[in-house]
Formats: structure tokens, C-alpha cells, sequence
């Protein structure tokens, strides 16, 4: 009988590659061009004042902080920061409405608070069952929120709930985040290939173009509370 505590043997290592392979082949064949969309649409929506709100729970939730930071911060050139939070690291919120509210409502309660029409909501869940993010999208699709999930295996509650849905399809928790990884990855670098397309066209047109870092005009950048 093989001991479960057992460290692991080369050929499961192998195996653990291949179903990683696997899952980004069909990550590659059946979710790429909504990837790209993403990264456009963030692209059209940041640079004016818009906001990206990302939530998940356990390895999820560092995920989507990796997200968040990879747009306030930067994915591999300079460019402006952009307004992106991370629902999780509020901790002295999550504990407070955690406290008063509930488990289930301490993403909700942020997106009411931070929201606005037009911003997104991404929403990170290797099983797609957490209510405390369904809660949350349901919260910002009333409040005129954009809902994308990356989730694992269809069907899952919190595709349903979202606007759109990347959903990979693999057999293991380990292997659905590894392959959520790639995917913020690759959201970042569709990101900044639209923002970088968007300033050269902007300067091809003729219109004047900010310095990184400059002000923007203060219609453009306001965000009405």
C-alpha cells in the first residue's frame, strides 16, 4: 500500500507537468482571444479614471493581489500606474464587516463601497462555489460593474453570475491556479500592448498626449462618489 505521506515520486512530478500542459493547451485554444479582450477593455477603461476591484479566497486571493499589483506597479514596461484593489488585503475591513455582517459579505460590501458604473470586478475561484464572490458579483452587476471570473471547470455558480467567464478546464486545484497564473499573466501583457497601441495612435492623430505621470484633465480623472 503506497503511503500517502510519501513524498512524491518522479513520475507523478511528470505527470503533475502534463496536466499543467494540458490544461494551458486548451487555455491557449478556447480562452485567448477573451483574454485579449479583457486586456483591451481594461485598456480603454483605466486610463480614464476607471478602477479594477479583484477578490478570492485562500490562493486565489494572491492571485489576484499579483493582478492588482502588476497594474499599479508594473508587468515589464513603464508605463503609468493604473487604479487596481485587491479586496483581501483590506484586512481591517474584511474583519470588520466580516464581524458584522458575515463571511459571505465582506467582498459584497467593498464593491458597494468602491464600485462604480463602468469599473471591473474580477473575481478569482478555483471551484467557483465561494459565496462570499458570488455575493460580490451580484453586488456590482447591480451597481453597473463589469464581472469577469477565471474560475476552474464549467458548470460553476460563479460563471453564471459573472458577465464573462475564462474557465479552465483541469482535473486538480494545483493545476487550475497554476493555469490562473498564466492567465493574469497573459491579461497583463494584452494590457499594456492596448495601452501602448492607444498612446502611439493617440500621438499619430495629432492629439496631445500626457507625459507619463502628468495630471489628466480634471473631467477624465474625477470620479463621482
Amino acid at each position: 500500500m503506497t503511503d500517502p505521506l510519501a513524498p512524491p515520486t518522479l513520475e507523478a512530478a511528470h505527470e503533475h507537468c502534463r496536466a499543467l500542459q494540458d490544461a494551458l493547451d486548451r487555455l491557449r485554444r478556447h480562452h485567448l482571444d477573451r483574454i485579449a479582450e479583457w486586456g483591451a477593455h481594461l485598456a480603454a477603461v483605466l486610463p480614464v479614471g476607471g478602477r479594477l476591484l479583484a477578490a478570492g479566497n485562500g490562493g486565489s486571493a494572491a492571485q489576484a493581489q499579483h493582478l492588482t499589483a502588476e497594474l499599479v506597479g508594473r508587468y515589464q514596461r513603464e508605463r503609468p500606474a493604473f487604479s487596481a484593489i485587491s479586496l483581501h488585503a483590506e484586512t481591517s475591513s474584511v474583519t470588520a464587516i466580516g464581524n458584522d455582517y458575515g463571511f459571505d459579505q465582506v467582498y459584497a460590501r467593498q464593491v458597494a463601497a468602491h464600485g462604480r458604473p463602468g469599473d471591473v470586478l474580477m473575481l478569482l475561484s478555483t471551484s467557483g462555489k465561494s459565496a462570499n464572490l458570488i455575493a460580490a458579483a451580484m453586488t456590482a452587476r447591480q451597481a453597473g460593474l463589469r464581472v469577469w471570473a477565471l474560475t476552474g471547470p464549467r458548470p460553476n455558480p460563479l460563471a453564471e453570475a459573472a458577465d464573462e467567464a475564462c474557465c479552465v478546464d483541469a482535473g486538480s486545484t494545483a493545476t487550475v491556479q497554476e493555469a490562473h497564473l498564466v492567465a493574469v499573466h497573459l491579461l497583463c501583457e494584452f494590457f499594456d500592448a492596448a495601452v501602448t497601441a492607444g498612446a502611439a495612435g493617440a500621438s499619430t492623430a495629432g492629439r496631445p498626449t500626457r507625459a507619463a505621470g502628468a495630471s489628466a484633465p480634471v473631467a477624465a480623472r474625477r470620479r463621482m462618489s
